[in-house]
């Protein structure tokens, strides 16, 4: 009897041994299908994480894992790269930016405006405009932002880029005034810094005041210091509607005076009498790629944007910023000039209401209480409602609730999307947070961008409509936008990158937010893994703060970091 239980003893001590030496990895991802992020076909196989980076992949890996995860029936790729995202203040409510974050995406990339730099008058007036999130207003860089962003714990990676009305509002505040040599040199330098801290390029968003008073010489001035720090540009072109093909010419024109790479946020055609330019648009940028300037374009798969009632009135009255704006609507003779203008067809500004028209455009987001039931509604129902015509009742609107107002536009040809998701150098952005059905969130409506734009493109473009193949997609998820930012780590499962691995099942993934239900999260991930650690494991968030903070390539915390003389210095992918 002795003898026997010694020999248990001895087994299970054997058993015990046997498994810690198997265990030679954190994770194991096992019974795979792999996309690697290439573009290249599927592979059954396995794959192996420790610490923060990919150890192995293959079609067998050595040991065991401390973490095994079953992957049998399901798609294994790279985590999905939002190019374009506003989580800016939704990560204070909630780090996990689980609306993303269950569609696959590892890494937010903030741009247009952006958190940094401010001042003190900004930092101010930041506080004062916050609309249900509310959160204190305490740095003043963006690389500050960013690393409190970290320290407070989130789910997935962040980047950004620094904005170019930003630096303007620094140096010049929000008026309609041209710089001189010396403010010029101050906003570049502004630029430098924050390229310096990290950002990974510089973005605009032109048709905004006070972003639209940015005259082309500004902006390329702008680029250049961007460029010559490792950076690219990426813009919300000054027209995506009547002067679209001259909002493209610009960028293309920035881009080559810059010396690098340019980006094309939330490629569209907007409003129908611009559907059939998008056949240029394409023309134009293969021309110029071809001549050796990279542009690219990101996009959201949906034929409606998210925007403000900002977009549907002359920037000449937003001169100042929204508090000038607001008291100018409220001059009578401001008013009738402003609805003129509203209404006049051939207006030089990008005015979406009347593109979309006020059937076409539809209210999501008040800050005041009292105006909160008309979310959801129309600008026509409203207008209807009260008697106006839709231009008073969006003037109204503002006045009342003292912001520019959320609401969406219907502007974009279905045909032209699906096209759109197939272009080559086109990756995908959802231009909006990354919120949760629950709390503060429901206060307002989300496009279902917010919660469906990856997932919509696997499940629909995909799966149900063949616009371009599963492999194809999760290469424009991950490692195309990867290159296009000059991340060298990222965007494949390959041993020695990162390990922001998402596990899918293409066969399920689905987007389920509507126009009208915008609340509601995407299905079919069961896994996401953020530098190694599970963000997501079998579709729950399990709250670990596993995001940081990812820095361009002239960061001065990085050996070998810095700004160069030029962006010709630098290599830029092609």
């Amino acid at each position: 009897m002795h003898d026997r239980a010694l020999r248990i003893l001895w087994l299970c001590a054997a058993l015990v041994a046997g498994t810690a030496a198997a265990a030679q990895h954190d994770v194991v991802i096992r019974h795979a299908l792999i996309y690697d992020g290439s573009g290249g076909k599927p592979f059954s196989g396995e794959l192996a994480i420790d610490g923060d980076r990919i150890s192995a992949v293959g079609q067998r890996v050595r040991g065991g894992g401390r973490t095994e995860i079953d992957a049998a029936g399901k798609a294994v790729a790279p985590g999905f790269i939002n190019m374009l995202s506003h989580p800016e203040d939704t990560l204070f409510a909630d780090g996990r930016a689980l609306s993303d974050l269950v569609q696959g995406v590892t890494l937010e990339v903030l741009g247009e405006d952006t958190m940094g730099p401010l001042n003190a008058k900004m930092r101010e007036l930041a506080a004062q405009r916050e609309g249900d999130i509310k959160f204190p207003v305490n740095w003043s860089t963006l690389g500050e932002y960013l690393a409190l962003m970290e320290k407070r714990g989130i789910a997935p990676n962040i980047a950004s880029t620094v904005g170019a009305a930003t630096v303007r509002t620094y140096v010049l505040g929000e008026g309609d005034v041209q710089p001189n040599a010396e403010q010029l040199a101050q906003m570049r330098a502004l630029v430098r810094q924050a390229m310096e801290e990290g950002a990974l390029g510089l973005s605009s968003a032109l048709i905004y005041s006070p972003g639209s008073y940015a005259r082309t010489d500004e902006i390329a001035a702008l680029a250049t210091e961007s460029a010559r720090c490792g950076g690219m540009y990426l813009s919300h072109m000054r027209s995506e509607g009547d002067r679209l093909l001259e909002g493209v010419d610009e960028l293309i024109d920035i881009a080559r005076r810059s010396g690098g790479p340019a980006e094309i946020y939330h490629l569209k055609a907007a409003g129908r009498p611009n559907w059939g330019k998008l056949d240029a648009v394409i023309a134009r940028v293969e021309q110029a790629r071809a001549a050796g300037v990279r542009i690219t374009a990101d996009m959201y798969t949906y034929t409606a944007g998210a925007t403000g009632l900002d977009a549907a009135m002359p920037p000449w009255v937003q001169d100042g910023g929204l508090e000038a704006w607001i008291e100018h609507l409220k001059d009578p003779a401001t008013r009738a000039r402003v609805l003129a203008d509203m209404r006049d067809p051939a207006a030089t500004w990008e005015n979406l209401l009347l593109r979309a028209g006020p059937e076409g455009t539809l209210l999501l987001a008040f800050k005041s209480a009292a105006l909160k039931p008309l979310t959801g509604r129309t600008l026509a129902s409203v207008a209807a409602e009260r008697h106006q015509s839709p231009e008073d009742t969006a003037i109204d609107l503002v006045i009342a609730d003292g912001t520019r107002v959320g609401v969406a536009y219907f502007l974009m040809s279905e045909e032209n999307v699906r096209r759109e998701t197939a272009l080559p150098w086109v990756s995908f952005g959802s231009d909006e947070g990354g919120p949760a059905p629950e709390g503060v969130f429901l206060q307002s409506n989300n496009h279902p961008r917010a919660y469906g734009n990856f997932a919509r493109l696997l499940g629909k473009y995909v799966r149900e409509e063949h616009a371009l193949s599963l492999e194809s997609a999760i290469h424009k998820l991950a490692a195309l936008p990867a290159s296009n930012l000059s991340l060298p780590d990222r965007g494949l499962l390959k041993p020695g990158y990162v390990a922001d691995v998402v596990v899918f099942d293409p066969a399920t993934i689905a987007d389920h937010a509507t126009y009208d239900k915008p609340h509601q999260l995407a299905t079919g991930v069961s896994e996401v893994l953020v530098n190694g650690r599970l963000a997501l494991s079998k579709g729950v968030a399990t709250g670990a703060a596993t995001g940081r903070v990812v820095r361009g390539r002239a960061w001065t915390g990085r050996a070998g970091g810095g700004c160069r003389a030029s962006g010709r210095d630098w290599a830029w992918n092609p």
